[in-house]
């Protein structure tokens, strides 16, 4: 990744006065994941907890669905392909979500067409997104890591530009002048 794309924005000073590159926001989490503050321990909990909930609710909606085949007496392959089908897009929707967490995705064109036919896949398989969710949320917020080592990455590119500067250039400048007339 070239650094003219690099996520951490390293443009402009934040609103708060320091200099440096801002940290990228998590959703759910913010920033609060780069010092662990406001409210950060509260929301992995929630994190864990809702995802969890809401995984298995989902459960219990497609066991509902599964029950209403039994009734409609469909044959058993169908029941069986619709099994498979769940389990298999929840597989695949699990590891997309656990790979988005440990390495960010190309942004190109190609790309963007993948991620649009995903997306029903994504959707049929929600419930492995969601365990995906609640395992990361056991270890970290999910995607600190990666955004963690971009943001030390884009730090460490900042302190060494403000290093190799040695104060102002209109000052050297003059400095020189008077010293080479």
């Amino acid at each position: 990744m070239s650094d003219e794309h690099a996520p951490v924005s390293d443009e402009h000073a934040p609103a708060d006065g320091t200099a440096g590159p801002r940290p990228e926001p998590i959703r759910f989490f913010g920033t609060t994941w780069v010092d662990h503050d406001g409210g950060y321990a509260l929301r992995r909990a929630g994190l864990v907890v809702g995802s969890l909930a809401a995984a298995a609710v989902g459960a219990f909606v497609l066991r509902l669905g599964y029950e209403g085949l039994a009734i409609a007496e469909v044959g058993g392959l169908i029941k069986a392909l619709v099994v498979v089908a769940f389990a298999v897009c929840s597989s695949l929707a699990f590891r997309r979500t656990w790979e988005g967490f440990v390495r960010r995705r190309p942004h190109t064109a190609e790309d963007a067409a993948v991620e649009r036919s995903m997306q029903s896949l994504m959707m049929i398989g929600f419930i492995g997104t969601l365990l995906a969710y609640f395992f990361r949320g056991l270890v970290e917020a999910p995607g600190e890591k990666l955004h963690r080592e971009e943001y030390e990455q884009a730090r460490t590119r900042y302190e060494r530009r403000r290093s190799t500067r040695a104060g102002n250039p209109a000052a050297r400048a003059a400095k020189r002048r008077r010293k080479h007339p």
